[in-house]
């Protein structure tokens, strides 16, 4: 009897419950001139992690196009950045689902670190639907930095896990006036596994 008790108790402590629901997800944006995969830190910025998968999940950035390119060494803003930026079949101005909150890097302890997705935007709570990946470590780009005269930065929301040289390749194509020369085709923006709890509730 004392034995049947024993092995319940090690079985119901070795169970397997229900899979974690994950705090971060992954997305691939498949480009014409190859795959960028990202990882989604949906724990320290929601809000813009969400925004971006709700545009994934509408199908939004099918068709979408990387349409700029600002490389440091040749930008004369005080304060250069290394950037390409994307936009839906809308535009850069795509109003899409709506302005979303700025989520500051003061707040979620992110950076603009080479690699790193973040969201255009003009002024606060302003961001809609195009994103940006930074190609080298670009703190102008973080709260306090000068790249944008408010100072409240820009919301940092993952990072590139691997297609690196990629983005960079793309940064270092022809351009006019930042604009890229053709413009690079995202065919479209796919999300790997689920999306985290936060983003379903």
């Amino acid at each position: 009897m004392l034995t049947a008790i024993i092995l319940t108790g090690l079985l119901a402590q070795t169970a397997p419950g229900p899979a974690p629901v994950p705090a971060e997800a992954r997305a691939v944006i498949h480009t014409d001139r190859g795959d960028i995969a990202l990882t989604l830190d949906a724990a320290r910025a929601p809000v813009t992690s969400c925004n971006f998968l709700r545009y994934v999940e509408a199908g939004r950035y099918r068709d979408a196009r990387f349409f700029r390119t600002v490389v440091a060494s040749t930008n004369a803003n005080p304060h250069p950045i290394d950037v390409i930026q994307a936009e839906t079949t809308g535009g850069s101005d795509d109003p899409g689902f709506g302005p979303i909150a700025l989520e500051r890097t003061r707040d979620t302890g992110l950076s603009h670190l080479a690699g790193t997705i973040s969201m255009a935007r003009g002024g606060p709570d302003s961001a809609t639907s195009s994103f940006f990946i930074v190609t080298q470590d670009t703190p102008a780009l973080d709260f306090g930095g000068g790249r944008n005269a408010d100072g409240q930065g820009f919301a940092a929301f993952g990072r590139v896990t691997s297609g690196l040289d990629i983005a960079r390749a793309i940064q270092a194509s022809p351009a006019e006036a930042e604009q890229l020369t053709p413009p690079v085709k995202i065919g479209s923006v796919e999300m790997i596994g689920q999306a985290p709890a936060v983003c379903r509730s």
